[in-house]
């Protein structure tokens, strides 16, 4: 399974190393424990939106940022993790897999732009 802690905190700490910078220091300009932000970056523990807000501004990284990275990594994931799909039953599969035509066009639209996008 894949967890959404270790993906924020390997973001994290990729993060802080590129910029060349120790954990003590980011730990101090965000306030926050040294040991607290080492279990955040190996997945340990669940930051708050508060506690992660405090890290990015000490990184000097936008919040959404560090959330378009997680996102993109999640869903290579999920990808990777993904069956493959004459490996799914019928009727498990999506609809627009297995109606054809405007039906499944016009039954999650919104689904449909994601994908493509």
């Amino acid at each position: 399974m894949i967890l959404l802690r270790q993906l924020l905190g390997d973001v994290l700490r990729r993060l802080r190393v590129r910029q060349g910078r120790t954990l003590r220091e980011v730990s101090t300009l965000a306030r926050v424990s040294l040991g607290y932000l080492s279990e955040v970056e190996r997945g340990q523990k669940e930051a708050s939106s508060e506690l992660l807000a405090s890290i990015c501004g000490a990184l000097g990284v936008p919040l959404s940022q560090v959330l378009r990275e997680v996102s993109d990594q999640f869903a290579l994931a999920e990808l990777q993790a993904a069956p493959v799909l004459a490996e799914v039953p019928e009727h498990e599969r999506l609809i627009s897999e297995t109606v054809p035509g405007p039906i499944a066009d016009s039954v999650f639209p919104e689904v449909k732009d994601m994908v493509a996008a």
